[in-house]
């Protein structure tokens, strides 16, 4: 492997002065200190010294760049490939990447190859030491095998499968299961199936709205069974079942005097559902929907005032856009979950799933241990309802579209994409359809490239906010994706970004609330943002970009079309490669242990 020295740079005082000491003495950019100090504590120097390879911890330094450190600080003879530290090290970056890519553990046989291929032989003193540092844990988990045999005889039982995840994943996806199995067993009918039943008529009869059998079914189920799913397709929302839905569940906990709690993922999702109770009378707003991270009280990230000692108050909690939820939020809002509360997930299967790890609705499902009850699309699917629908089952092509509700624009290039969605947004959506660019959300398949969301959101900057980027890339003004959970927001809220007080800042979301910004790198630009974190949220118009370089897939193609609520653009320079991708990649695989830890429960 060849060394790859990297330039130097400067940095700040107290323990960052000791890095930046040790990082002159390894080769390494003395600019690194500050982040490795964040990373590792003020013992950051003494790590360090003793362990070149904790470099890794920060995910822009390549294991190139940490060995040619290494061995500067350690000696070629020293710093040999299957040193133990950089075993842990190399097993603790592939555990983050699966983690990025949406996984919760990897198999021991996959992992060990994944080592092999980055120069370790023996990946078995590695994967030990990766135990023993604490970050990561190991899991059994028995194949769900047939348990007859041949001729019908009970067979052996399978030896356990071995798997490696991050420690806080893997125990998140633990807690999550036998959380969910806790309120299975401990739920009992809110009220017996025909008064769940004449509740739902009563409360349809009083909001004047029709309540389709399929709905008035499913909400019976809600009241009798401990963990709902109740999916539903692209035009339940725009069509008012899931409103429907919340109002009639609001009145079966009235009625059982047990309380409910509404909640979405953003802010932005929760005030849109909030106008849709608000239209169908006074009579639907016995319940507020509130963003998740506020119903759990989310202080940080991973840290909520809601929890075991001081659970939601609340005997019916519905959480809408479920899709969204990864083990780590999942986990965190079961745990805030008394014993007998019951808990309903609405989401639309057809989605990607989550940004985080995990795929919550899809491993529920796919258990057979949770009750699942399907909701109707709406009575009349409008042209974005149908595009999705035929997305769904593969199929990317024109639809009718009188009201210009859909539009594609093919692109000959990245750059072109580009310029095309930047004239979207300043221009045609607001003169054609007077939909302001305050209310129309880029939506791009990647962060990188031409047609990327970084590139956008620099040229959206350029056009709506020109400045210095002075707060991580944004400034006072800027429309700001929250990249991580804080005080009074929730990673996937987007907002505007506002000054206030001495100096201070703090994001306006759609909900019309302020969220004091808890850490500036928690900031980032939010003109464009990509599909995993458009989750969650719905917009007036959608601008989705696809580059040349999109390789997509179906999911990811609906989500996008799926965040549009009047009006969808689909820029694309992907040629028939996007149709391609609707068509031939159904799905988003991802390794989890959901599945037979509910089971098991």
């Amino acid at each position: 492997m060849s060394e790859a020295p990297i330039a130097a740079g400067s940095g700040g005082g107290g323990p960052a002065e000791r890095t930046r000491a040790v990082l002159a003495r390894m080769g390494a950019p003395e600019a690194l200190a500050q982040p490795l100090v964040a990373a590792l504590g003020p013992g950051a120097p003494t790590e360090l010294t003793a362990d070149p390879w904790r470099l890794l911890e920060l995910p822009h330094v390549t294991l190139e760049q940490a060995d040619y450190c290494a061995r500067r600080a350690l000696g070629d003879a020293t710093a040999s490939p299957d040193d133990p530290r950089r075993g842990r090290a190399v097993v603790a970056r592939l555990l983050h990447r699966a983690s990025r890519e949406g996984h919760t553990a990897i198999e021991e046989r996959r992992l060990a190859r994944a080592m092999r291929s980055m120069g370790i032989a023996s990946p078995e003193p590695a994967m030990t030491a990766a135990l023993d540092g604490g970050e990561v844990m190991a899991f059994e988990v028995v194949p769900d095998d047939d348990p007859f045999g041949e001729g019908g005889e009970v067979a052996e039982m399978p030896d356990p499968e071995r798997f490696y995840g991050l420690a806080r994943v893997g125990l998140a996806e633990q807690d999550l299961g036998e959380g969910l199995a806790r309120l299975s067993g401990t739920s009992e009918p809110l009220m017996d199936s025909a008064t769940a039943a004449e509740t739902v008529e009563a409360t349809a009869e009083r909001l004047g709205v029709e309540v389709a059998p399929e709905t008035a079914a499913a909400l019976v189920t809600v009241a009798l069974r401990g963990v709902c799913v109740l999916p539903h397709g692209a035009g339940a929302r725009g069509a008012g079942v899931v409103a429907r839905v919340l109002a009639c569940a609001a009145d079966i906990a009235a009625g059982s005097e047990v309380g409910v709690a509404l909640a979405a993922p953003t802010a932005q999702s929760a005030a849109g559902l909030n106008a849709q109770l608000a239209a169908l009378g006074t009579g639907a707003a016995t319940a507020e929907v509130v963003p998740l991270g506020r119903l759990l009280e989310c202080r940080g990230p991973g840290v909520f005032g809601r929890g075991t000692e001081r659970p939601i108050e609340a005997g019916l909690v519905i959480v809408t856009d479920a899709m969204a939820l990864d083990v780590e939020h999942a986990a965190a809002l079961v745990e805030a979950c008394a014993d007998a509360t019951h808990l309903v997930l609405l989401a639309d299967p057809a989605e990607a799933p989550s940004a985080g790890p995990g795929q919550v609705v899809a491993d529920l499902v796919a258990s057979g241990t949770v009750a699942v009850a399907q909701l109707p699309a709406g009575a009349e699917p409008d042209p974005l309802a149908e595009l999705a629908a035929r997305v769904a089952v593969g199929e990317l092509g024109e639809v009718s579209a009188p009201g210009r509700e859909v539009v594609a624009i093919p692109a000959g290039s990245g750059g072109e994409a580009a310029h095309r969605a930047l004239q979207l947004i300043t221009d045609s959506i607001p003169r054609a359809l007077g939909v302001p660019a305050e209310e129309t959300q880029i939506v791009a398949a990647t962060r990188g490239g031409e047609a990327g969301a970084d590139a956008l959101n620099a040229a959206c900057k350029a056009r709506f906010n020109a400045g210095p980027g002075a707060h991580n890339g944004v400034d006072p003004g800027d429309r700001v994706l929250l990249a991580a959970d804080g005080p009074g927001y929730t990673a996937g809220d987007i907002g505007y970004l506002r000054e206030v007080g001495d100096g201070g800042l703090a994001v306006e979301l759609p909900d019309g609330t302020s969220a004091p910004v808890a850490d500036p790198a928690h900031l980032r630009p939010g003109w464009a943002v990509t599909v995993a974190a458009a989750h969650g949220g719905h917009w007036p118009a959608v601008i989705a970009v696809f580059g040349p370089e999109t390789r997509g897939s179906r999911p990811q193609v609906y989500t996008a079309a799926t965040r549009a609520l009047r009006h969808l653009s689909i820029v694309h320079a992907a040629g028939p490669a996007l149709a391609q991708a609707v068509r031939e990649t159904p799905s988003i695989s991802r390794h989890t242990r959901l599945v037979p830890i509910l089971r098991e429960g």
